[in-house]
C-alpha cells in the first residue's frame, strides 16, 4: 500500500516498570498525540488501540479507554486490535486503511502494554499463547525456547551467531543510553553480553539474558491523516511510503523459519511501494524481541546474504554512525518491550527521527527510515516506510 497518509503527532510513555496502570498510560500517550498534532480531538474521526493482553490484565475491552484523553472523543468509534507482539502495527495499518477506504481523515492510534506487576512466568506463558497450540511439541516452547531453536539452527546451517548476537545485544543498550524514554540505560561490553555469567545465565541455551528483551509498561500513540485532513495544515508531518503486511503460517513445522520468509517480503515489498532500495534507508527500528531475532532481519532487509548477517554489525553498518543504523532508540531489547505499544512506538520515534525531534537520538538529516513490527514467530510481518515531508 502506498499513500499520501501522513503522521502528524506523537506520544510516547517512559517504557519500564511503571506505577500508572494501562488506562493511566493510554491516556497520557493519546494527550501527547493529540496536543503535538495541534488537532481538535473533536476532528478525530476514530481510534484504534493495539493491546496483546493474553490474560496480562483484566482489561478485556480496553479500547475505549482512549476517550478518557478528552471528552470531545466520546462517540468516537474505537477498536482494538489484537496480533500479538505486532498488536501496535495492526492497529496503525487499520486505522491507514480506514483513511484509505475514505471513512475517515484523522485517526487516533494507540499502543500499550501493562505487563511488570506479573510474575516472569506469568508473562512467559501469557505470550506462549502466541505460539501454536495444536501441536504438543510447539505448544510447550517459551519464545525464549522458540527463538533458542532458531538459533541453534542458524548455527548448524550458517554457523556460530553467539558472537554477533552479543554485538547486537551491546549495541542496542549503547543506543539506549541516548534515549530517556528506555527502560535501560546500562550500557553493557561484548564481553558482558557474550560471556555467561551470574549476571548473564543461560535463559534458553543458547540465548543468555542479554540476548532477551525486556518485560515493560508503557504506551506510545500517533495521530495518522490525511490530505483531506488535518495533514494539510500540519506543522511537522511525515509520509507513510509504503506499508505492507505479510502473514505465514503459524506451524513452525510448516516452513523453514530460520530463512525469515514472512519478514523477507514484507520489507522487500515496501521498498518496491516506496521506489527506494536498502541503501537509500537512513535508519531502521526493528523488532529485536530476540538479538537472533535482528541478526536474521538484517538478512531479510539486504544488508546481508543469508547467513552472513554478522558482516551487518562487524562491518560497523547497522552501528550509530554506520550507514544504516538499527535501533537508534535501544530496540525491544533495551527501550523495552511492552507488546502492543511496540509497534506504535517505532512509529512515533520514526516520526520523531524525520521531524528532527529524535534529541540524543537524532540521524541528522535523514529522509528515510524503515519500521519493522513482527508478532510471533516471523508469523505477523508489518513493514512501513516513512519519509521525511520537510517542505
Amino acid at each position: 500500500m502506498s499513500s499520501n497518509i501522513y503522521i502528524i503527532g506523537s506520544g510516547h510513555t517512559q517504557f519500564g516498570r511503571l506505577t500508572q496502570n494501562l488506562e493511566e498510560l493510554i491516556v497520557e500517550s493519546a494527550r501527547e498525540a493529540i496536543a503535538e498534532a495541534e488537532i481538535d480531538p473533536a476532528e478525530i474521526d476514530a481510534i484504534y488501540l493495539g493491546h496483546f493482553n493474553s490474560g496480562l490484565v483484566p482489561d478485556g475491552f480496553p479500547s475505549s479507554l482512549v476517550k478518557q484523553a478528552h471528552p470531545a472523543l466520546r462517540f468516537t468509534p474505537a477498536t482494538r486490535c489484537e496480533n500479538a507482539c505486532a498488536s501496535g502495527a495492526a492497529a496503525i495499518f487499520s486505522a491507514m486503511n480506514l483513511i484509505q477506504a475514505g471513512k475517515a481523515r484523522n485517526v487516533l492510534v494507540v499502543g500499550a502494554e501493562k505487563m511488570t506487576h506479573r510474575s516472569t512466568p506469568e508473562v512467559t506463558t501469557a505470550l506462549a499463547g502466541a505460539g501454536y497450540q495444536n501441536d504438543e511439541r510447539e505448544a510447550g516452547l517459551s519464545f525464549p525456547q522458540v527463538f533458542a531453536l532458531f538459533a541453534q539452527v542458524y548455527t548448524e546451517r550458517f554457523g556460530d551467531p553467539l558472537d554477533a548476537m552479543a554485538r547486537i545485544g551491546s549495541k542496542n543498550h549503547q543506543n539506549a543510553m541516548k534515549n530517556p524514554l528506555a527502560q535501560m540505560h546500562r550500557p553493557l561490553t561484548f564481553e558482558q553480553c557474550r560471556e555467561v555469567t551470574d549476571k548473564n545465565p543461560l535463559i534458553a541455551p543458547p540465548l543468555r539474558l542479554s540476548d532477551c528483551s525486556l518485560i515493560s509498561d508503557g504506551a506510545a500513540a500517533i495521530v495518522l491523516s490525511s490530505e483531506n485532513g488535518k495533514a494539510a495544515s500540519a506543522r511537522r508531518r511525515v509520509r507513510v511510503a509504503a506499508a505492507e503486511h505479510v502473514s505465514d503460517f503459524l506451524p513452525m513445522s510448516r516452513r523453514d523459519f530460520v530463512l525469515f520468509e514472512g519478514p523477507e517480503r514484507a520489507i522487500q515489498q515496501a521498498y518496491k511501494v516506496a521506489g527506494i532500495t536498502v541503501d537509500d534507508l537512513d535508519f531502521a527500528e526493528v523488532h529485536d524481541c530476540f538479538t537472533i531475532a535482528e541478526l536474521l532481519i538484517y538478512e531479510a532487509m539486504g544488508l546481508a546474504p543469508k547467513g552472513q548477517g554478522a558482516r551487518a554489525i562487524d562491518e560497523g553498518r547497522v552501528l550509530a554512525d554506520g550507514k544504516t543504523p538499527v535501533n537508534l532508540s535501544g530496540g525491544l531489547k533495551a527501550k523495552g518491550h511492552p507488546v502492543g505499544a511496540t509497534g506504535v512506538s517505532m512509529h512515533a520515534l520514526g516520526y520523531r527521527q524525520l521531524t528532527d525531534q529524535a534529541g540524543e537520538m537524532q540521524r541528522q538529516g535523514a529522509e528515510w527510515g524503515l519500521l519493522f513490527n513482527m508478532g510471533g514467530a516471523a508469523v505477523a510481518n508489518y513493514a512501513s516506510i516513512l519519509q521525511a515531508d520537510r517542505a
